[in-house]
């Protein structure tokens, strides 16, 4: 396997590692790890012109700052829309918002990205078997990309999650194990079953490789905007992989020349599931949370990314908001009808973080803000319903359409 990984990084104690198989965090003091690139190998590779003359419109268009030596066959990941949103925008009070819609990814989720990435690493390393813990669309997106290549996926979710994601991973021929517990009892047993059994394990927080998957949405924001960096850019939090994914892009997008600056970030977290906004605008440190709101994709009690999140959101000189489980409710069907894209409550969690922000003064009118849709409602239609409408129910008679509109 050839890529131009130069080595693996840990951010807390400095020590620098070889990738080798099986390796996932610091093997000093187990801290999650940062992959580092030969950059003036990826310079040659990946610069403006070369993108130009780049037909492949999907992630692995950035393949020289991924882990892998060629792309994973089956579903095109990436390349997903940047809707934009006037309506919203001047609801919210701002000149520009738009949309990056990643429930247009094939699972319908943002995590796509991650799993292509983890699944392909898999391979490339000789593994047959993916493991991971998740609320439901990490392990959708595992399974349905694991799937178009033939590879083994068994995950582990809450017994919990949405009944929508667990069909995908059914359908899809994973084998899924319910954990009658949190997300966090079912990362910890994830964890120990690739101790007896060596799986690839895909755990985000855990796995430095699905952070690689993530960064390339921001390689694509900036190329939809002319190779230019939004002002802001916002992000739902759970364990903190995307929005260090986020960052991880933007920065690598900088050195390379891609950009001329960075965006601020702002991380938005449910009230209920805030240990990366508490530590942010407090002394730094992680402390554990009851891990509990109706936005289940980030309802995360001790989140494995944590510190390379804060991390993250201070470099940029960014946000941190927390809302209420109502106004993320409040924000499904905002989303939809300010922009005519459906959000599951992780994703509307960021709408409704944003319109806190705005509300508070804290987003300047002319800033250009994105917004990441994070996954499809479909994935969740019960909380979607629980906050819009239900139907009403008319008999099959002309008669009944007598006084209903007038």
């Amino acid at each position: 396997m050839t890529t131009n990984i130069s080595h693996l990084h840990c951010p807390k104690c400095g020590a620098d590692c070889e990738p080798k198989k099986g390796v996932y965090i610091c093997p000093k003091c187990g801290a999650n790890l940062l992959v580092e690139y030969d950059w003036d190998k990826v310079k040659k590779a990946l610069n403006r012109d070369a993108l130009s003359k780049n037909a492949d419109r999907t992630i692995w268009r950035y393949l020289p700052v991924l882990p892998v030596s060629s792309p994973l066959s089956g579903p095109p990941v990436g390349n997903t829309p940047l809707v934009d949103a006037p309506k919203l925008a001047r609801e919210l009070g701002l000149k520009k918002l738009l949309i990056k819609d990643d429930g247009k990814n094939p699972s319908a989720s943002f995590k796509d990205r991650a799993s292509a990435v983890a699944v392909q690493h898999a391979r490339e390393w000789g593994f047959d078997m993916v493991t991971g813990a998740s609320t439901g669309n990490a392990a959708s997106a595992t399974a349905v990309l694991s799937a178009s290549v033939g590879m083994k996926a068994r995950i582990f979710v809450p017994k919990a999650a949405p009944r929508a994601k667990i069909a995908q991973l059914v359908t899809f021929g994973a084998e899924v194990l319910a954990v009658d517990g949190t997300y966090d009892q079912a990362f910890d047993l994830c964890l120990e079953a690739t101790r007896r059994w060596g799986w690839y394990n895909r755990n985000t927080g855990f796995n430095p490789y699905t952070r690689e998957g993530k960064k390339t949405v921001s390689f694509e924001i900036a190329e939809a905007l002319g190779f230019a960096a939004p002002d802001l850019v916002v992000v739902p939090v759970g364990d903190g992989n995307i929005i260090s994914g986020v960052w991880k892009g933007f920065v690598e997008a900088h050195k390379l020349g891609l950009i001329d600056r960075l965006p601020k970030l702002l991380a938005a977290q449910a009230e209920g599931s805030a240990a990366i906004v508490n530590a942010f605008k407090g002394d730094g440190v992680i402390h554990a949370v009851k891990g509990d709101t109706v936005a289940d994709s980030i309802s995360v009690s001790v989140p494995r990314d944590g510190d390379i999140a804060v991390r993250a959101i201070r470099e940029s000189n960014g946000l941190g908001i927390t809302v209420s489980d109502d106004e993320i409710l409040h924000a499904i069907p905002m989303l939809a009808r300010g922009s005519g894209v459906f959000g599951e409550p992780a994703a509307a969690t960021g709408l409704a973080a944003l319109k806190k922000a705005c509300a508070e003064g804290l987003i300047p009118a002319d800033w250009t803000v994105v917004m990441l849709n994070t996954g499809n409602g479909l994935k969740d239609i019960a909380s979607a319903i629980k906050v819009a409408a239900e139907p009403r129910i008319i008999p099959p008679d002309p008669s009944a359409l007598e006084g209903l509109f007038s």
